[in-house]
């Protein structure tokens, strides 16, 4: 990994998945870092007593406070969002506020308060479904959720706002997978291990659908490229960042063959049930490869193996009851 460029690094949803495995990485590489987190989901385990670390209990749409945050800071890694298309939907209304109406004026902010780059997680949910044998970083773009629209109407914003003094880049990650300090059950590869285990039953909801994936120590990788890589070279660029396009089902097979082998009894069984969700694309990560020589180190083999770690060394408990792991159901619990 290259030498950072910058010192302080403000990042927005630092207690959340991404997050809570992102702020380890950054302090290690040497980086002082301001978490700005509303702390929605649980409690994290964060490195708190590091010197390097400053952590601000907050909301986005909390505009001064976002001011007073960005206020010395050399770099944004904006994290902060109601992630993914079933807790977008609970509350559309609520989950723009925070999604889309907070980000130009934080962008603004970023601009006057002197950051000298803005890091933006924007997602590769927004290309939509795609025939194309792969999509890469010049596919229109078509968005089937307000969650990927929204995604998609901040990346104008903010490249508009790019100048010499205030470098922006844009990342369209694959969907994370794998362990982290603040651990999600709630996504494909996640939620299939966590049954397997568990269940020693897993349920595929169609399956042929292709979903582009990406471990999250790659993913962090990636942040950490993005803060340390020359201007030149990321300014104004947008870039896809996956690993393995896999079908649902293929992914099935492969949780059930490392569950059975980590946790030898009883076969892994697979269930099929249809399914209203279509999304279904092959993205392509040429471009970072090329630009910035990034390439996934890791598997979705790799992420389930580590998670089932982690349930052996009882990292995860009561993991299918618990609504920590379950975005959805946190907003539901809070909301009523």
């Amino acid at each position: 990994m290259s030498q950072p460029l910058f010192n302080r690094v403000l990042v927005t949803g630092g207690a959340g998945y991404v997050g809570s495995a992102l702020v380890p990485r950054l302090l290690a590489e040497g980086y002082s870092v301001t978490i700005l987190d509303l702390f929605v989901y649980c409690d994290v385990n964060l490195p708190y007593e590091d010197p390097d670390l400053r952590v601000v209990t907050g909301d986005i749409r909390d505009q001064e406070l976002v001011r007073e945050m960005l206020q010395g800071q050399d770099a944004v890694v904006h994290l902060a969002c109601i992630s993914n298309d079933p807790s977008f939907e609970l509350d559309p209304s609520l989950s723009k506020t925070i999604n889309f109406d907070p980000f130009e004026p934080m962008v603004a902010n970023a601009k006057a308060a002197g950051v000298k780059r803005f890091v933006y997680c924007s997602s590769s949910s927004v290309y939509g479904v795609s025939e194309l044998e792969d999509v890469t970083e010049e596919t229109p773009l078509d968005p089937l959720t307000l969650y990927s629209q929204y995604k998609a109407e901040c990346e104008p914003i903010l490249l508009s706002s790019q100048s010499a003094e205030f470098e922006v880049v844009i990342l369209r990650p694959a969907t994370v997978c794998g362990y982290a300090p603040r651990c999600r059950l709630d996504l494909t590869v996640n939620i299939l291990t966590n049954h397997a285990v568990n269940n020693r039953n897993i349920t595929v909801f169609g399956g042929s659908q292709l979903r582009p994936n990406l471990h999250i120590d790659d993913m962090c990788d990636v942040y950490l490229l993005l803060l340390a890589s020359p201007a030149e070279k990321i300014q104004g660029q947008t870039f896809n960042a996956g690993e393995q396009n896999l079908s649902v089902d293929s992914i099935a097979s492969l949780v059930k063959k490392v569950v059975e082998r980590e946790f030898p009894g009883d076969p892994v069984g697979i269930d099929h049930s249809d399914t209203n969700d279509l999304r279904s694309y092959h993205i392509n990560s040429d471009k970072i490869a090329s630009a910035l020589g990034w390439r996934p180190r890791r598997t979705v083999e790799t992420a389930v193996f580590d998670l089932c770690n982690a349930f052996r060394d009882e990292l995860l408990p009561n993991s299918l009851d618990d609504d920590r792991y379950f975005n959805v159901r946190v907003l539901q619990s809070k909301a009523n």
